[in-house]
Formats: C-alpha cells, structure tokens, sequence
C-alpha cells in the first residue's frame, strides 16, 4: 500500500473511477436492460466498497485476494438486484450483500464442521441483533435477542458459540517489543499435578540444575499448572519476565535431559 493506492486481485484502487449519482442511476437502467458494459462499469466503480467490507474480516486469516472476490459476487448480487425505485443508496443496498457472501464463504469453509441448522439459527440471531441494536440504539442482551427470535436463550448461545473461529494455543496474545504472550501462557490446566512429573528421576535432576527462581517458575507453572501471570504476581516480578526465565529454564531443562 503506498498513499491511496491499494493492489488487490491484480486491481489498482487507485485508478478506480468514481461516478455521479446521476451516472450511477443511469448505468443501473441500462444495466437492468441487459447492456453488460453497463454492468462491468458498475462493477469497476464499486470496488471500493468492497475493498472497505473485507478489511472487517482481514484477522481471521484468510487469504485477502479470495475474500475480495468472493465481496465482488456479494457486490454483483446486490447490483443486480437493486430496486431503483427504493429511496436507499446503491451502497446502503450492497455491503449487507457483500457481507452476507463473505460470511457464507468463512462459513462454509470453517475447519469445524457445524450442523446447518444451527448456523442457520446463529445468522438469525446475528441478523436479529443487528437489527435490534438499530432499533434500541444500544448492543441488545443474549435475552433480548432470544425473545426477539422466539428461541430459547441456550439455543442462542450454543450457536453464537458454535460459529466462532476457533484460535490456537500458539497465536500470540500480548506482544510489547519483547517475548509474545501466547494463548497457552493463560491457560490453567487443573489436571496437572506434581506426582505426575517427579516421577522421572531425570526431570528431578533437571530440575536441581536451576537456580532458586527458575525453579520455583517452573514448579508453579507446569507441577501446579499457575497461569504466568499468578507466578508473575507471586514472585513480584512481571509476566515478560517470568516468559523468558520459563523458556530459559526450560531450554536448559533439555539440554540436560
């Protein structure tokens, strides 16, 4: 990205044209009528728009270039679906239909398989609280949308839930010019227990090889499963601290092990 310009799909934004009202109606007409240069030049001019949806969706790792072209079917439908008679703009008309084609892709390309019919009862529920949220000026409660969709309120979470990308252990959650923080240093694991370690003698020798700290990290985090941060708290120091000694400790850990 360099000033106003955008290359995406091979598409320089920045050379895209922008039209009148007047021109915009116009070409919808002649759209309408079957005139396809009409239509391509609707399409060209309206990029934009869907350059601006898609940057909604940028953090959920997928690729840009597709998620453009799918905005661009979700763009053509709306374009060729518009009313001209409706006192709405075309853009007013097209993000909803851009959005619901990307969200249909990320749907039917999550890694988790989901029964149809609860995504079918998620969308709902994001529909209605969208609309909810217009009307009440205000996010509307998990209650409020329920009642709103007639559906009981478990149903609605459950699904909310359901549709909700799933993350990984290692995608970082904290990064300030140091050691990331990731999603398993937050993760307390209850199961875990001293006894289930010290049983390898090697461990317990490992461990004798650690200075008084590092040790007590190390005990703390993985023989009684304490987040970074209550060791943090605990010893008096700061969570990026006690990430770097409990990678130290471990790298030597292993070295003799």
């Amino acid at each position: 990205m360099a000033g106003n310009k955008v290359e995406i799909c091979g598409v320089d934004t920045s050379k895209l044209p922008t039209l009148s009202h007047e021109r915009m109606r116009e070409l919808l007409e002649r759209a309408h009528a079957g005139d396809s240069r009409a239509r391509d030049e609707l399409i060209h001019a309206n990029l934009r728009l869907v350059l601006s949806v898609i940057q909604r969706f940028q953090n959920r790792g997928e690729n840009v270039d597709d998620l453009f072209q799918v905005g661009c079917i979700g763009l053509m439908k709306g374009l060729d679906n518009f009313d001209l008679s409706m006192n709405v703009r075309l853009s007013t008309y097209c993000v909803p239909m851009i959005i619901g084609e990307i969200r249909r892709y990320l749907r039917d390309n999550n890694p988790i398989r989901v029964s149809r019919s609860m995504r079918d009862t998620a969308y709902r529920a994001l529909r209605t609280r969208d609309a909810l949220a217009a009307r009440l000026g205000r996010e509307p409660t998990v209650g409020e949308i329920a009642r709103e969709m007639e559906s009981p309120e478990e149903d609605v979470v459950l699904s909310l839930e359901a549709i909700q990308e799933p993350i990984s252990l290692f995608d970082p959650i904290y990064q300030n010019g140091g050691d990331a923080i990731y999603v398993m240093d937050q993760v307390r694991d209850e199961r875990v227990n001293e006894d289930d370690w010290v049983r390898d003698l090697s461990i317990r020798q490992a461990l004798g090889r650690l200075n008084p700290r590092e040790r007590r990290i190390i005990r703390r985090r993985f023989f009684q499963g304490r987040t970074q941060m209550e060791v943090a708290e605990e010893i008096g120091i700061s969570q990026a601290q006690v990430s770097r000694l409990e990678k130290a400790a471990l790298q030597q850990m292993r070295k003799f092990m």
